[in-house]
């Protein structure tokens, strides 16, 4: 999560907090059919059951692509990011004298996906370990930035009725209320991935019970961290228009450095890069478990060869590095600023439309479909899918629009001179 243009004050703060709830309603409804049919077919499977006999193929292939397609550009996106911010570090760390090119940065990406499919090939014990290790460092790491960020800024810190209420919009687009409204796409990047504990929930003990509380517990875990660090973040900005105009690739590493000093943001950018690193690697092993479970029902081009679980780790090492060359492919957008922005706004809706569409299926056709599980909403289920499939169909139709309608040609085209 970093400063958005958005909004300012009130984007950072409001702009997460409001999607929140709505977004609680989608995990909601996913973590009942996840109890329902633990299976790491996941939300293609779901369709599959909850659609009328005639179209459940269709439905079944339509989330099945929707939800690949959104689990590998995410894997890029986070790794680009990843990459990006290991390029800050090396700004920061000599004082502006190296600036990563395009080129370099899509280097950085290359091994940090190499080293990722390396980390998802490895045995199922190896991984849970990997995400106990992610919890601990993820929470400990926020919670510091989040200290950090208000201790250090002192009496740099705006106001209370600044840091909640000031709005800037920085967007190019006239109507300010438009402009608050494209804030709420600014966290729908950070709460996703949460169909993850469906597609491994066959390499767990416990599934139907287990699943739908690690879906519950993670979204509201990381909307609750995720607030009070944009609420740290809204204090310890002067101005989100100086902050976006920085030399760093990322603002938040400028918001540190200006916050922290040097060697202050180095020691805490050090731990966000692992955070960052370790996401990455975790939302690899869900990408591939759905390019596994997809291509075992010979539903990918070449199914035989991504379906091959190793006999030595009794993992699809396979689906993995085919996740890993198709997010290095989807990386080469990198070269372009508005080309990146679309590629994370491309993993959010393949995502959240792989989401809505078990959730619509369930409040129409599915009704009487589903044999609840260890979790079940109960008489709930109808209001509460219809707020998730409303919610959904509206932040779809956001991220169709740029943040910025200051966009120019030059800033779609590639930056070749920077190799």
């Amino acid at each position: 999560m970093m400063p958005r243009s958005v909004g300012g004050h009130v984007g950072m703060v409001w702009g997460w907090l409001i999607p929140c709830f709505f977004v609680m309603t989608v995990a909601s409804s996913m973590a009942e059919l996840v109890s329902s049919m633990p299976t790491s077919a996941g939300l293609y499977y779901f369709s599959a059951k909850l659609a009328p006999p005639k179209y459940s193929a269709l439905a079944s292939w339509i989330t099945g692509w929707a939800n690949i397609t959104g689990q590998v550009t995410l894997v890029c996106s986070i790794d680009f990011t990843c990459a990006q911010m290991i390029a800050t570090a090396i700004a920061v760390s000599s004082d502006g004298a190296t600036i990563v090119s395009s080129g370099a940065t899509y280097g950085i990406l290359l091994a940090i996906l190499f080293t990722h499919g390396l980390v998802c090939s490895a045995a199922t014990n190896v991984l849970a370990r990997l995400n106990l290790f992610y919890v601990i460092v993820n929470v400990g790491t926020t919670i510091a930035a989040i200290i950090a960020l208000l201790v250090c800024s002192g009496d740099n810190k705006v106001s209370t009725k600044d840091a909640f209420t000031m709005f800037e919009n920085n967007t190019g687009w006239s109507n300010n209320g438009w402009a608050f409204l494209l804030a709420f796409t600014a966290p729908m990047w950070t709460l996703t991935g949460y169909d993850s504990a469906a597609h491994i929930s066959e390499e767990v003990a416990g599934a139907q019970r287990t699943a739908p509380i690690a879906i519950l517990v993670g979204v509201f875990g990381t909307q609750v961290l995720g607030w009070l660090l944009s609420i740290a973040c809204s204090f310890a900005t002067a101005s989100v228009s100086n902050l976006l105009t920085g030399a760093l690739p990322l603002p938040m590493g400028q918001l540190f450095l200006d916050v922290l000093g040097k060697r202050g943001m180095l020691a805490i950018w050090s731990f966000i890069i692992v955070v960052q690193f370790v996401t990455g690697a975790a939302q690899g092993v869900d990408a591939s478990r759905v390019v596994f479970a997809f291509a075992r029902d010979n539903a990918l081009p070449g199914s035989r060869w991504w379906k091959r679980i190793n006999r030595h780790t009794q993992t699809p090492v396979n689906a993995v590095w085919l996740v890993m060359a198709s997010a290095a492919v989807c990386g080469l957008l990198g070269f372009s600023a508005a080309a990146l922005s679309s590629l994370a706004g491309a993993s959010v809706i393949g995502l959240y439309v792989s989401y809505a569409t078990p959730i619509f299926l369930r409040i129409t056709s599915g009704r009487d479909k589903l044999v609840p599980g260890s979790f079940s909403l109960g008489r709930w289920y109808m209001p509460i899918g219809i707020i998730a499939v409303a919610w959904v169909t509206f932040i779809v139709v956001l991220l169709f629009f740029p943040p910025s309608q200051t966009a120019t040609p030059a800033g779609m085209s590639t930056y070749i001179d920077r190799f």
